[in-house]
């Protein structure tokens, strides 16, 4: 008989995802809370609709070395088919 351990990411009661490391379940939770805060943050009457602010709240979590990179003054470089690199802004 073998044992397998397996990490559960839970919102609100519900299973969102299963990882074989404490780790990346950690990692993944973050995202989600990051993700979570910047939905408050994006709230802004009649801009945006509820489904928009989730996607995007999401999206800026899951690239938030990017974003974070912009926010510093940089730009970034994407190639085709790859995520942005940061550069030096001029």
């Amino acid at each position: 008989m073998a044992v397998i351990v397996k990490y559960v990411v839970e919102r609100q009661g519900e299973e969102v995802m299963t990882f074989s490391s404490k780790a990346e379940a950690d990692a993944y939770d973050k995202m989600l809370d990051l993700a979570e805060s910047l939905v408050g943050f994006l709230e802004l009457p009649g801009c945006l609709s509820d489904e928009q602010i989730e996607q995007l709240s999401l999206h800026m979590a899951q690239n938030k070395e990017q974003l974070q990179t912009l926010l510093k003054g940089k730009k970034a470089v994407r190639a085709p088919g790859k995520a942005p690199k940061a550069v030096e802004a001029a």
